[in-house]
C-alpha cells in the first residue's frame, strides 16, 4: 500500500525526511520540523509509518504548510502582480530573461531558450 498525501505518492524505501521532500513546497528543513514537532523519528523509513503517523502528519501538513496546487498558485498570482505593476522584476518575467543580476551576453540559456540565429548583413560590393 502506497502512501498518499495531496496526491503524492512518498517513496516507501527512504526515510521520513526525505519522503517528504517529494511533496512540492517542502524541503530538508521543513520535512525535519514536521516529524520533530509530531514526534517521529526522521530516519524512520515511510513504509514503517503507522496509520495514526501519517494522519498525524496529513493534518499538520494540511493546518499549516501551503504544498502542491494551492502554492504553485500562489506563485504565479505574485509573478502576475509584478508583470501587472511593471516593476523591474516583472519586465524580466515578462521577457524571459534572468531575474536576480546575472549577465546575459553568454549564459542564461535555460532561461532564455535555444539560441535563435541572427544572419548577419551581406556587404554590398562595388
Amino acid at each position: 500500500m502506497s502512501i498518499r498525501i495531496s496526491g503524492i505518492d512518498l517513496p516507501r524505501s527512504k526515510r521520513g525526511v526525505i519522503g517528504l521532500t517529494y511533496l512540492y513546497g517542502i524541503g530538508r528543513s521543513l520535512s525535519k520540523k514536521i516529524l520533530c514537532s509530531i514526534g517521529i523519528d526522521e530516519n524512520k523509513k515511510v513504509k514503517s509509518w503507522s496509520d495514526d503517523d501519517i494522519s498525524k502528519i496529513r493534518k499538520h501538513i494540511s493546518d499549516y504548510v501551503k504544498i502542491e496546487g494551492e502554492l504553485r498558485s500562489e506563485i504565479q498570482l505574485n509573478i502576475k502582480r509584478l508583470m501587472d505593476i511593471g516593476c523591474y522584476v516583472g519586465t524580466r518575467h515578462r521577457k524571459s530573461l534572468p531575474l536576480r543580476g546575472q549577465k546575459t551576453k553568454n549564459n542564461c540559456r535555460t532561461r532564455k531558450g535555444k539560441k535563435k540565429t541572427v544572419a548577419n548583413k551581406r556587404k554590398i560590393t562595388k
